[in-house]
């Protein structure tokens, strides 16, 4: 038996769509963020930091690839953060196109302060699913990361 388009378009269920369900829970999640954050920090700043307060001093490049962010993008969230006076920059001494980044006294005590806000998000986020699912639902995200 032959399907008709009528037939498949009824099977199609937008709510059972991993894309918009990925979405929903995203947006969840960031709202979550935005009522949580310190400072104003956006999440791919708050990644930077993360990211820069694990490497120590590391280059632009570098961190854009540590945080999973394009070149532009990491510029423009360095330039944000050191705005903020949340890192320091300085020439590479060994490649002088190279730009260094590391977290300045303030960055750091905004990353101490930040870790323990970032578990209230990851909690908060989490909150529906029993323990279990927590870590099933951490783990299947990271295979499709």
């Amino acid at each position: 038996m032959t399907e008709t388009a009528d037939q498949a378009d009824t099977d199609y269920s937008l709510d059972d769509q991993v894309g918009y369900l990925l979405r929903l829970a995203s947006q969840r999640h960031a709202t979550i963020f935005q009522s949580k954050t310190i400072n104003g920090l956006t999440p791919t700043q708050f990644s930077a930091l993360i990211r820069i307060s694990e490497q120590g001093t590391c280059s632009q490049n570098h961190l854009g690839r540590l945080a999973a962010m394009d070149v532009a993008t990491i510029k423009g969230v360095v330039d944000r953060l050191r705005q903020k006076g949340l890192t320091l920059t300085a020439p590479d001494p060994n490649d002088k196109r190279r730009t260094m980044i590391s977290l300045s006294p303030e960055g750091e005590e905004m990353v101490a302060q930040m870790k323990e806000v970032g578990r209230e998000i990851t909690a908060e986020s989490l909150k529906p699913l029993t323990a279990a699912e927590q870590r099933n639902l951490v783990k299947i995200l990271r295979k499709l990361s």
